[in-house]
């Protein structure tokens, strides 16, 4: 259990670092909000035109008495915008973080020098475009499997008691392991992790994923949240890809530091003594 608020703890990091850059923070912005028009276009077109399309979608129920016919194709549209809400959910952070590619990478390698102890951030070595291919190659692995997901527990969601919930808590704990691959894979690919090594490290970790995701996943739920969390987000999630790979950062240099000069505090009390 120590995990989930160690990868909380990095969610907090990584606001707390975009709040002391914010340069970095406002170039961050970008692409949640060029990603929140996009998605905010795309629901305001299926609230005004959802329920034409359900009518065109189910013609054998054109013959069927009032008021059979607006209840069922009123359930219909309503569960189509709700599946819609989901996926927006699940997708947000991998579409952002492909629009946003070289703004993160930027931000990601920056956060990697500030913390190394020498300065430097791993490179791919790749040229951009090779990168942004790899980035959606992933990105549309993840976002399968995620809807994969999505659609199951919207099917579970209607069994009584189970699916109001069993089943919302599940979802917020998928939701946020997909939310934190998608995050760590910035600092990841960088390193030359493929997917499925990055997938098998975070499941190695998965209280400690899920201590950073599913908060994350629930504040998403919120209008305008995400584009505001996305460039924190992105910087914690550089700072806990450096310990699920066992590297060192300044701060754990400091901490050890700190803790030495406590142990020779305490030697010169016992000489003391």
């Amino acid at each position: 259990m120590r995990d989930l608020g160690v990868g909380f703890s990095y969610l907090l990091k990584g606001q707390r670092w975009v709040a002391r850059h914010g340069k970095q923070y406002g170039f961050g912005l970008l692409p949640g909000l060029i990603t929140l028009v996009l998605y905010a276009a795309a629901l305001v077109a299926l609230a005004l035109w959802g329920a034409a399309f359900v009518a065109w979608a189910t013609p054998f129920a054109d013959d069927w008495s009032s008021p059979w016919l607006g209840l069922f194709r009123g359930f219909l549209t309503a569960v189509l915008f709700a599946l819609a809400l989901l996926l927006s959910v699940l997708t947000f952070t991998a579409v952002t973080l492909l629009v946003g590619q070289p703004f993160y990478e930027n931000l990601s390698e920056k956060v990697d020098r500030d913390v190394s102890p020498d300065g430097t951030a791993p490179e791919s070595g790749l040229p951009l475009w090779r990168e942004l291919w790899i980035s959606a190659r992933d990105s549309l692995r993840i976002v399968f499997r995620a809807l994969l997901w999505g659609v199951l527990l919207f099917a579970l969601g209607f069994i009584p008691v189970v699916g109001q919930t069993v089943v919302p808590v599940i979802g917020f704990v998928v939701t946020g392991f997909f939310l934190t691959e998608e995050l760590t894979a910035v600092a990841l690919q960088r390193r030359g992790v493929e997917l499925r090594d990055r997938l098998a490290l975070l499941r190695s970790r998965k209280t400690l994923v899920w201590g950073f995701g599913t908060p994350l996943g629930v504040a998403f739920l919120v209008p305008f949240v995400a584009v505001f969390l996305m460039p924190g987000a992105v910087a914690g999630a550089t700072l806990m890809a450096r310990e699920l790979l066992g590297e060192e950062t300044v701060e754990e240099n400091a901490e050890d530091a700190e803790d030495a000069d406590d142990g020779a505090a305490t030697d010169d009390k016992r000489v003391t003594r």
